[in-house]
């Protein structure tokens, strides 16, 4: 009876551990609309379409498939597309008549901008990238890339660049998403205390020695030991 209810007692610890690791896992995950315009060179300009809902979890630690307790882990991220939409480019069209009625077939542009884009405000809410709508043409797969800050989760960048698809490699053919989180680089130490000789000056570290400095009585050793081994021979 004390083995069955051991057993039973550690198999609800380890299926609470489980739960509460996905319950912080889901609540850690976020989503982001990612958009892309068409660069115009006149002034009347297409308004934003979107490209691809993208759901990111900024903290989650691929290893463990938790809740990374550490948040500036660039490698503990995880992404996935929940839906996408590829834009269709007129090829009757031209570069400078770009503007249009802000959906369906956009006209043929050279350059997009891509970023997140928030349609309550009707304003960028990250910074924006430009590409060429080359990555979007036949034997290229998309791979939009976020940019998210390490401490708050937020997304700080989009980007987006089109890979060659290697069809010996793989049958993946799919649009991807790369989350690239911003860890925080190496701080200068600051305040360090200044060592001072007895005269008030600053104390200069003193440079290693090098091997022949160190071991310079060895060498000479054996130099005398050979000059004295070859008169004995000359006897």
């Amino acid at each position: 009876m004390k083995l069955s209810t051991s057993l039973v007692s550690t198999a609800s610890l380890l299926l609470a551990a489980a739960s509460s690791g996905s319950a912080a896992s889901s609540t850690s995950a976020r989503k982001a609309n990612v958009y892309i315009q068409p660069v115009a060179t006149t002034s009347g300009a297409a308004p934003p379409q979107l490209l691809a809902e993208i759901q990111y979890d900024p903290f989650f630690d691929a290893a463990s498939g938790s809740a990374a307790s550490t948040r500036d882990a660039s490698t503990n991220a995880a992404a996935s597309i929940l839906s996408y939409e590829a834009p269709e480019f007129d090829a009757d069209g031209d570069d400078d008549d770009s503007g249009g009625s802000g959906g369906g077939t956009l006209r043929k542009p050279k350059l997009l901008r891509i970023g997140v884009w928030d349609p309550s405000t009707a304003t960028w809410a990250s910074s924006t990238s430009v590409a060429s709508a080359e990555n979007f043409g036949k034997g290229y797969s998309p791979q939009i890339m976020l940019s998210v800050d390490a401490r708050s989760g937020d997304v700080v960048g989009a980007a987006l660049r089109g890979v060659r698809i290697d069809a010996g490699q793989t049958r993946d053919f799919g649009p991807k998403a790369v989350l690239l989180v911003d860890s925080p680089g190496k701080q200068p130490d600051l305040n360090k205390p200044v060592v001072l000789a007895p005269n008030g000056k600053k104390v200069e570290p003193v440079p290693e020695k090098t091997l022949l400095q160190k071991y310079w009585w060895v060498l000479a050793a054996g130099v005398l030991l050979a000059m004295s081994g070859g008169g004995e021979g000359g006897k």
